[in-house]
């Protein structure tokens, strides 16, 4: 959420950068916005300047009373009935220019870095980096949801008589591949220095508001009704939101936590060869990296979690392309964000595998997360992020970049773990 004093002294830097994201109507609301705080510190002055004089009246009261000149203390009694009356309305007034000033920033996209390219979609997204070579697939190569009925390893019909689309079953080596490259993401995550932790898969309203997927996402989590809870999107919402209203010491940056976690978002549904297989699903399994940094060293965080990111997909063997972000194309809350895709020969297309997001102070303000520097004046912190790595496309690419006519060969890092190297 972005700070009202931030809009009001950087009113031309926040409106560019909301244009730069084509958000609609961003001139108005920002002036909305500064219209609304505006009427809320005057109610505020109102209010205060208001109980100050009915304080003011009670020692007049008192000292009436003590003085034996009762009729003329009853005589402006009177008045702090008024007052109170009027202190009611107006905090009344308050609380209503609050809620809707916390609404209309809850709709207003973070301001994106000035490194981020304009543009409306992913075809205006920056390529900044490509690694590896294509594979050259044998004759008869075929995508993976081809070699997953042939290799009898993930059943999708058994998941949807269990559950529905977009939950499959993973059977057998599918089974074993999966946990496989859990162990090897959270290994390889320890040995970098990230803290691991194991999250609830369920979290509150508050929590949901906190990074942002409230109410912006509302419609593509699953919902547990009954409790008011919400099944995570992203392992990333229960890890940031462990330092919800905290106050940290500056010496305990940088913050690094990694967790593994199954993941819930009803977004699926549309039709076609992007989204077969395990292109899209409804619940899969990911690994999330978590920074909570210093405002001056969040952007150095960012290229470390990406050259981390890089690292692994390097060790699996897979050829990947690292993307600049456009502004049309962002997350609702990031500054800066990395994709990196991975290369399928079988498909003839690049999948996203990861994303990688600075959010500067946007969660910050939200989580009420802070910090105090050595000047002991608390500030926020800032958040980052990064899937390392969501599984369903790194399958999905292990499996069809890696075929030869004797099988589906394992990735030389995962073998300790697999306890085979050929499918």
């Amino acid at each position: 959420m972005l700070l009202v004093n931030t809009i009001r002294d950087r009113f031309e830097i926040v409106l560019e950068g909301l244009q730069k994201r084509n958000f609609p109507h961003a001139e108005a609301t920002l002036h909305q916005v500064l219209e609304l705080d505006k009427s809320r510190k005057e109610t505020q002055t109102q209010r205060d300047t208001l109980q100050s004089e009915a304080n003011s009246i009670s020692k007049e009261i008192g000292m009436l009373m003590r003085e034996g000149k009762k009729e003329e203390a009853e005589k402006i009694k009177s008045r702090t009935s008024e007052i109170k009356d009027q202190v009611k309305s107006l905090e009344e007034a308050y609380n209503n220019y609050e809620e809707d000033l916390k609404q209309l920033l809850y709709s207003i996209p973070n301001v994106p870095h000035t490194s981020v390219p304009s543009g409306k979609s992913a075809d205006d997204n920056e390529i900044i980096l490509e690694h590896g070579e294509f594979p050259v697939l044998p004759e008869g190569s075929q995508p993976h949801w081809e070699l997953i009925k042939q290799y009898d390893i993930i059943d999708f019909d058994l998941g949807v008589k269990i559950t529905g689309a977009g939950f499959p079953i993973y059977k057998g080596r599918g089974a074993k591949l999966q946990r496989a490259l859990v162990n090897f993401f959270l290994d390889e995550a320890s040995k970098a220095g990230y803290y691991e932790v194991q999250p609830p898969i369920l979290v509150n309203e508050d929590s949901g508001y906190g990074t942002g997927q409230l109410p912006d996402k509302e419609g593509q989590m699953y919902e547990a009704t009954a409790d008011k809870l919400y099944l995570i999107p992203t392992a990333e919402v229960p890890i940031t939101n462990m330092y919800r209203d905290v106050i940290l010491d500056e010496k305990d940056f940088p913050i690094k936590n990694v967790g593994f976690s199954p993941c819930f978002r009803r977004e699926a549904g549309s039709w076609g060869a992007h989204v077969r297989g395990l292109n899209r699903l409804h619940q899969f399994d990911k690994v999330e990296i978590v920074h909570i940094s210093h405002p001056d060293k969040s952007y150095e965080a960012l290229e470390e979690m990406s050259n981390y990111v890089q690292g692994l997909l390097v060790k699996l063997g897979l050829p990947f392309r690292v993307l600049r972000l456009c502004g049309g194309d962002m997350g609702f809350t990031s500054a800066l964000t990395y994709d990196m895709e991975v290369y399928s020969a079988a498909q003839e297309r690049w999948l996203e595998v990861s994303s990688v997001s600075n959010f500067e102070t946007y969660q910050a303000n939200r989580l009420k997360l802070r910090f105090k520097g050595e000047d002991k004046k608390t500030q926020l912190a800032h958040t980052l992020n990064g899937s390392a790595l969501a599984l369903p496309r790194i399958v999905a690419a292990i499996l069809e970049n890696n075929q030869t006519e004797e099988g589906i060969r394992m990735p030389e890092v995962l073998v300790p773990y697999l306890g085979f190297d050929l499918l």
